[in-house]
C-alpha cells in the first residue's frame, strides 16, 4: 500500500497528500510519517512547493483530527467503538479518556508529530471527555504544523536516505510509546502497591 499511496501524492500532488493525511488523521493507519518524509525529498528535486506542502499537509491533518473529536464529543461511545472495531482495534474508552485528561494539550501537541500511532485516539477520547474544542483546536494546530514541518524539512535535508529514515523514525516513534507506556503503568503499579501497604 506504501507504493500506492506514495504514487498516487507523485501523480496527483497536494489534494493526494491533503486526502490521505486527513483520512489517516481519522484513524486509518497509513504511513504518514514516511509520506511526509518523502513529500520533503520531492521539494528537493523540484517536484512540489515548500510552502504549499506545509500548509496542505497541515490543513489535512487538523480536518481529520478535528473530524475525529467531532465523532467522539457528538458520537460519544458507541461512535468509538464501531469506529475502532472497524479498523480492528478495540480500545477501552475509559482508558482512553484518562489518558487525554492526564495528558491535557500538551498530550495532542506530542500525539501529533512524536507519538502519531496515538493521535487518532486520543481524538476520540477529547472528544468524548469533551475537553474544549478552543484548546484541542489550539494545540491540534501547534503540533500538526509541527509534525509538517518536521518530517519534511527530514526528507529534504536526507533525500538520498528516504526509505532508511522512514524506517528509523517509525521504529522512534515506537520505542517512544512503549517507554512511556512502560512508565504509566509502572507508576500506576507503584500507586497501588503503596496503597495496599
Amino acid at each position: 500500500m506504501n507504493e500506492q499511496l506514495l504514487a498516487a501524492v507523485t501523480q496527483y500532488g497536494a489534494p493526494a497528500l491533503f486526502g490521505i493525511v486527513a483520512i489517516a488523521a481519522v484513524g486509518v493507519p497509513l504511513p504518514i510519517t514516511l509520506l511526509l518524509i518523502v513529500v520533503g525529498s520531492m521539494i528537493s528535486q523540484g517536484a512540489m512547493n515548500l510552502w504549499l506542502a506545509l500548509g496542505v499537509a497541515s490543513a489535512g491533518s487538523i480536518l481529520g483530527d478535528q473530524a475525529g473529536y467531532a465523532i467522539g464529543r457528538w458520537g460519544g461511545s458507541a461512535a468509538v467503538a464501531k469506529l475502532s472495531g472497524l479498523f480492528g482495534k478495540k480500545a477501552s474508552l475509559e482508558a482512553m479518556e484518562a489518558k487525554a485528561k492526564a495528558w491535557g494539550g500538551p498530550g495532542i501537541f506530542l500525539t501529533r508529530w512524536l507519538l502519531g500511532p496515538l493521535g487518532p485516539w486520543i481524538n476520540l477520547a477529547s472528544g468524548t471527555a469533551a475537553y474544549p474544542w478552543r484548546r484541542f483546536l489550539f494545540w491540534d494546530i501547534l503540533g500538526e504544523m509541527t509534525c509538517a514541518v518536521v518530517y519534511i524539512s527530514l526528507g529534504r535535508f536526507f533525500s538520498d536516505r528516504v526509505m532508511a529514515l522512514g524506517a528509523v523514525l517509525g521504529d522512534l516513534t515506537w520505542t517512544i510509546a512503549a517507554l512511556l507506556a512502560a512508565i504509566v503503568l509502572g507508576y500506576q503499579l507503584w500507586t497501588r502497591l503503596r496503597r495496599a501497604r
